[in-house]
């Protein structure tokens, strides 16, 4: 995970952070980076983005959008993660995406 070509972020059941991987760690640098293990997340979203990820966060409900910042598009997929089926916290996935990018539908044949 650390290495891996998307920025990945993930926080327990009260938004401690757990792990953030390089490329988040990159993303979040005004942030301090990895300094972000051990602080909540919450405390790190101006509002109203706060108080969004509080409601996903109670309602354990995944948040998926596109963004784009200095002319790179990004895919935004905010998680709940369970373990043995009780809710764990909440994982961010955010990819670059291209502005233009091929799309299929394969739905399967009746």
């Amino acid at each position: 995970m650390e290495q891996f070509g998307v920025a990945v972020t993930v926080c327990d059941a009260d938004g401690i952070v757990l792990e953030i991987n390089e490329r988040a760690a990159k993303t979040f640098e005004r942030q301090d980076g990895k300094q972000l293990v051990g602080q909540n997340l919450l405390d790190c979203h101006p509002e109203p983005a706060r108080s969004k990820l509080l409601q996903l966060m109670e309602n354990q409900r995944k948040n998926v959008y596109t963004i784009e910042k200095q002319g790179i598009k990004k895919l935004i997929y905010q998680s709940p993660w369970y373990v043995d089926g009780r809710y764990g916290g909440f994982v961010e996935l955010s990819l670059e995406i291209p502005a233009v990018m091929p799309h299929f539908v394969r739905d399967v044949p009746s």
